[in-house]
């Protein structure tokens, strides 16, 4: 494009400032890169100017796992999933059932049915002690004699009993299992945390059993609709009775 020329200018006018002579492409402003043309291959860097690396990408946040998730305790539950109301600990077997307890029970008691038949001689001999009478001046007394065996079987069967007893509260302390329980296939562990009573918390437990033979022995049978199917002295304790297999 061409202008006029002037009455003082032959060659003609200049192009206004700011715009490119003819056949020239525009040129770009101070500051700014200048692009190449359409096609042109893109320019490289020059020396002395290292090249810019790419940005790092971003890492998810770490999820965070359940207190005594992997590495020791329970395992983490999946998603969507949790414990329901009065349920054991994720992780944890199920609790056992009121038969089952009830079975080894009565396993247990046929370990010590020889002690126990020994304490009831002795005190069945108590009990049924005879009597004899005589009367001197007017005056009758009593006397009531038990018989010779009778607190020797006393003294016996009940020190057989009770060493008895510190064993299934040693096997439930260290193992979680007596042998009626191993042989139900049931064990007692604490609530919180699974683990082993300890022989300390097991021998409490079973005084803690006397609890549940007030009133008719309501406390046996409380596991029958007890969320956790514990026993007063469960609850006392904070054990579960669980299944083993």
């Amino acid at each position: 494009m061409t202008y006029p020329p002037g009455p003082n200018n032959p060659y003609g006018q200049q192009p206004p400032q700011g715009q490119p002579p003819q056949g020239q492409p525009p040129q770009q402003p101070y500051g700014y890169p200048q692009q190449p043309p359409a096609g042109a291959p893109q320019p490289q860097p020059g020396y002395g100017y290292p090249q810019q690396p790419p940005f790092p990408q971003q890492q998810g946040y770490p999820q965070q796992g359940y207190p005594g998730g992997p590495g020791g305790g329970y395992p983490a539950p999946g998603y969507g999933q949790g414990g329901y109301p009065g349920g054991p600990v994720p992780g944890m077997p199920p609790f056992a059932s009121w038969g089952a307890r009830l079975g080894a029970l009565l396993v247990d008691m046929l370990i010590l049915s020889p002690a126990l038949i020994l304490y009831g001689i002795g005190y069945s001999g108590v009990i049924n002690a005879a009597t004899s009478c005589s009367t001197s001046s007017g005056y009758t007394s009593c006397n009531t004699a038990a018989p010779g065996y009778a607190l020797p079987l006393i003294a016996l069967g009940g020190l057989l009993s009770f060493a008895g007893s510190l064993f299934f509260a040693y096997q439930e302390g260290t193992k979680g299992q007596t042998p009626g329980k191993k042989a139900l296939g049931i064990a007692v562990l604490r609530e919180a945390d699974g683990q082993v009573l300890g022989f300390g918390m097991a021998f409490v437990r079973r005084l803690a059993h006397a609890l549940d033979s007030f009133c008719c022995a309501i406390g046996y049978l409380w596991p029958l609709w007890d969320s956790k199917n514990q026993t007063f002295a469960d609850k006392i304790i904070k054990s579960v009775v669980v299944k083993t297999k």
